[in-house]
């Protein structure tokens, strides 16, 4: 069964209508985007919440990593729930989820205890959205012929966009708005309720198309030893460089920026967003023709975490800059190539769940910061950037290895 096929023959016509016919996809890369945005509006508020509301460095980064902690059950659990119940009702639940922890985090402004529990909900509405909303760009991307193999491509746009738009936002109105700590969160609730009205109104899944019967079991994506050997062991260094560019790399250099820290902040961290989008189109190319895109995306890691490591023990704000542009170009590429794998691996009755697994051990990269700053008490964080990037080049080489192990046992 070709993937095509498979996304297409998922379910039966769901009787909805809706007025984007072939485009229903952008309701679901919208309702993406707007998680994502509720995601990462916090990282250019670590500085703010030090400095206004008395909180350690330590506790930052704590508050912004308990995101992961939530977001990894929200994957598991929801990749298949959503595969059982369909992705539009799980969509749905994700944005109420999201929108309440917008409202929490809001609440943080009076007592900075609530921010735990606002970053836990939104992780949990984020993994949610994110294992059903890629599998749902899939189902509503099939209702235009050929368009399944941009699912990708859209998926990541979606995502990152948001990524790319909270911070933006939170940082200008964080440098310039009245009560700064409540009205960075307003547009985003804004935002979800929005979406929630669209997805309610959206279909569940493609307009036409019969199920179809799978002729012999088919093992699930995550047994597959390509899956097991090359896209896990990869995974962790998509947010890994995202989370680095994030909420690391700015930091550095808050001491040099005066007033303006949420303004650099809040310019910086869309970053890695823009240059994720903007070499997606040349990484999807570069995956279809090539096995090299891991170790290739690897590489740019390699290099980001080395230019950081020179921004950090050189104070250079030009360089946190050039750094977080590179990683962000890392993070992009290698989520199209994650996805891309996923999706030809994956039959459709396990399409969400595999993808869950696929984004729950990606987002193990997020939980980086905390422990680098763990590790910044006691080594120095250009060292640690530095020991970050020999890493990323060992796997860069355990990846180009593993794809040519696996090449020959498929040529035989």
């Amino acid at each position: 069964m070709t993937n095509d096929t498979a996304i297409t023959s998922r379910s039966a016509a769901d009787p909805r209508a809706t007025p984007l016919g072939g485009r229903a996809w952008l309701v679901a890369a919208f309702a993406m985007t707007t998680v994502g945005w509720g995601a990462n509006q916090f990282a250019p508020l670590l500085s703010l919440y030090e400095t206004q509301r008395g909180v350690s460095t330590a506790q930052a980064q704590g508050m912004f990593v308990l995101y992961a902690v939530g977001l990894v059950p929200g994957l598991l659990a929801g990749g298949p729930l959503s595969d059982r119940r369909g992705r539009r009702q799980l969509m749905l639940a994700a944005l109420a989820l999201s929108m309440v922890a917008g409202i929490v985090l809001a609440a943080g402004a009076w007592t900075t205890t609530v921010l735990y529990a606002g970053r836990l909900i939104a992780g949990v509405a984020s993994g949610a959205a994110f294992s059903c909303g890629t599998a749902w760009i899939g189902e509503l991307s099939a209702r235009r012929p050929g368009a399944a193999g941009r699912v990708p491509r859209r998926a990541t746009v979606a995502m990152t966009a948001g990524f790319g738009l909270g911070p933006l936002a939170a940082g200008m109105l964080a440098q310039y708005a009245p009560a700064p700590l409540v009205l960075v969160y307003v547009p985003h609730v804004l935002l979800a309720a929005t979406a929630l009205v669209l997805a309610w109104r959206a279909p569940s899944g493609p307009a036409t198309g019969p199920v179809a019967a799978t002729p012999r079991p088919v093992a699930p994506a995550w047994r597959h030893r390509r899956f097991v050997l090359l896209v896990l062991p990869v995974a962790p260094w998509v947010f890994l460089t995202a989370a680095v560019a994030l909420a690391t790399l700015p930091g550095s250099v808050a001491d040099l920026l005066g007033d303006h820290v949420m303004l650099f902040s809040g310019l910086v961290t869309p970053l890695p967003a823009l240059t994720g989008v903007l070499v997606q189109p040349v990484a999807r190319r570069l995956h279809n023709r090539s096995r090299l895109l891991n170790p290739g995306s690897l590489a740019l890691a390699v290099i980001g975490l080395l230019i950081g490591a020179a921004a950090v023990a050189t104070s250079s704000i030009a360089l946190v800059v050039v750094g977080a542009l590179v990683l962000g170009a890392a993070y992009g590429a290698l989520m199209v190539s994650g996805l891309t794998e996923v999706q030809r691996l994956a039959e459709p009755a396990h399409l969400g769940r595999a993808i869950a697994i696929f984004q729950a051990a990606t987002y193990a990269g997020y939980l980086s910061p905390f422990f680098i700053a763990l590790l910044a008490r006691v080594a120095d964080l250009a060292h640690i950037l530095v020991a970050l990037a020999v890493l990323a080049a060992a796997t860069a080489v355990w990846a180009a290895a593993a794809d040519r192990r696996l090449a020959r046992g498929a040529a035989r």
